[in-house]
């Protein structure tokens, strides 16, 4: 049979398996295991049935074409140096997975040229005022972040529920920009995730910079800036705001209270005790750990008329994993909560 020893590498750290426990999963040698990885041997069909079977792939899925993997330096991580190697090995697999699934999509139809601004070196607010001015937003909140991003070209997509470790991570491949998001979080922390994650493509991604704290605070400080510019927040009247001020305006911005109060500090609109007092009445009322009556989570409409537009043509979600060579539920876990229903 036609084997791609690549492909149940990835398969393989896909699921968070080292070499190992994959040999002991399946009761095949950790010998034979890396011979097929390396190319030295190839598995016989009932062999590579077994591994699919573990892997949860189909058996057509090692006779499929390498896959372009994404380099490490490639990719923006939050916390990379608490991050286990198999950690980073899931989610760079299924990353080039989500890849090669948007390559066969941008076969099928013609999506946004990416228009995204490269600013490295520029310090976060700036970069933030920049990408509003080239995308025509003025000083208007945001309406819908995902959209956002899909009209200038960026792939946004979710990761498994699995990938637990992961808030979110961005990284360019073919020259797009790629942007994979949690699906656990409220609609106003994944908001702020992905501005985050547009600050790396933006200010670090493709350029190679330094990763670590220094570039999470500057993609922190974008993002903020970017969902609640300076100019606005100031003139909203928010000095020595009140808890109730404060829960009424995030909705304002679609960002979480936690995140309108930090940044009402960084711009010296409340005192530091009063910016512990607030984070302190929040925490009581619960939105240290979630946001109690926000907004739901945004979605990508590029998906969802792509996958209508599927669906409407005959296509179904089985069709779409069988190209793949995965499990629907896969294909479905990407999708950002959205379904394969016809327009």
């Amino acid at each position: 049979m036609d084997f791609t020893p690549q492909r149940l590498t990835l398969a393989r750290k896909r699921m968070g398996l080292t070499i190992a426990a994959l040999a002991k999963a399946t009761q095949i040698s950790t010998r034979s295991i890396s011979a097929y990885e390396n190319g030295a041997a190839e598995p016989t069909a009932p062999t590579a049935r077994l591994l699919a079977e573990k892997l949860q792939v189909s058996p057509e899925f090692f006779q499929l074409p390498e896959v372009d993997e994404i380099p490490l330096e490639a990719v923006s991580f939050r916390a990379l140096s608490k991050m286990t190697a198999r950690q980073r090995d899931a989610a760079l697999s299924t990353g080039a997975q989500i890849v090669e699934f948007d390559t066969w999509l941008s076969g099928q139809f013609r999506f946004p040229t990416p228009s995204l601004p490269t600013l490295p070196g520029y310090e976060p607010a700036l970069a933030a005022a920049a990408v509003r001015a080239k995308w025509g937003l003025g000083e208007q909140p945001i309406k819908n972040m995902v959209q956002l991003l899909e009209a200038h070209g960026v792939r946004v997509y979710s990761l498994r529920d699995d990938l637990k470790e992961l808030d979110a991570f961005s990284f360019f491949a073919d020259g797009k920009p790629f942007i994979m998001m949690s699906a656990r979080k409220s609609g106003e922390r994944s908001r702020f995730d992905a501005a985050h994650e547009l600050g790396h493509l933006v200010l670090h991604c493709e350029h190679g910079h330094p990763r670590g704290p220094e570039a999470e605070a500057e993609a922190n400080g974008f993002a903020a800036a970017l969902l609640m510019p300076e100019a606005q927040v100031k003139a909203a009247g928010l000095r020595n705001a009140t808890l109730p001020t404060v829960l009424r305006w995030r909705s304002h911005w679609g960002v979480a209270a936690m995140a309108l109060t930090h940044r009402l500090r960084e711009l010296g609109l409340v005192t530091e005790w009063g910016y512990r007092d607030l984070c302190i009445q929040l925490s009581k009322a619960g939105y240290r750990r979630g946001e109690p009556g926000g907004i739901p989570r945004e979605k990508s409409e590029r998906l969802r008329q792509s996958l209508a537009l599927l669906r409407q043509s005959g296509v179904t979600t089985a069709d779409i994993a069988n190209e793949l060579g995965v499990a629907p539920s896969e294909t479905k876990s990407w999708m950002m909560g959205i379904t394969m229903q016809a327009l």
